[in-house]
């Protein structure tokens, strides 16, 4: 259910910029929004909790956001809150920026890998990626996960490439322990 509800508001936001053509200046506002929410637990804390009152809320991020987003966003936010959806705000924000992101044909990749890998290594990838795909731009967040032992995973979207030695040796295992002796 709260995934829908996040959908649903980000799809509205979505049409929004898209029909002011705004989009860049929307998924800017949104990760700076984001950025906040996720720096500063106090207000999270202030805006989820059930004795402070509605108002009291609208007013804070009416005096807090006023000059710093554009009117539109305001207006969203202040919908948010008379519709009791803060508690999805993360949720919504970081669904609206997906669907700009793919509305730009800008790619999210999650490259992990078993060692750190150098500046060239990740241009590779990304190249790779670019080559591979239909996107324009490709955004990789990189992780090093030991355990993988060698070779990377590659997860866009729904998809995943795992090149690692630890699946390779986990199949390799269960194709061993199903030969019959």
């Amino acid at each position: 259910m709260a995934k829908l509800v996040s959908k649903t508001y980000a799809q509205a936001l979505f049409e929004l910029a898209v029909e002011e053509g705004r989009t860049s200046a929307f998924m800017e506002e949104a990760a700076g929004l984001l950025e906040i929410i996720r720096t500063n637990a106090e207000f999270g804390q202030f805006m989820n909790h059930p004795k402070i009152q509605k108002e009291n809320k609208l007013e804070v991020v009416q005096n807090v956001f006023r000059d710093k987003i554009s009117r539109e966003m305001l207006g969203f936010l202040v919908t948010i809150i008379e519709k009791d959806r803060y508690t999805e705000i993360e949720a919504i924000l970081e669904d609206f920026v997906a669907s700009i992101k793919e509305y730009n044909n800008i790619g999210t990749a999650y490259v992990t890998t078993a060692i750190a890998i150098n500046d060239q290594e990740k241009q590779d990838i990304e190249s790779r990626l670019l080559a591979t795909t239909r996107y324009k731009t490709i955004e990789c967040i990189y992780d090093v996960d030991t355990s993988l032992i060698g070779g990377m995973v590659i997860k866009m979207g729904d998809r995943v490439v795992d090149s690692s030695i630890r699946t390779k040796l986990d199949k390799l295992q269960r194709e061993l322990m199903a030969i019959q002796l």
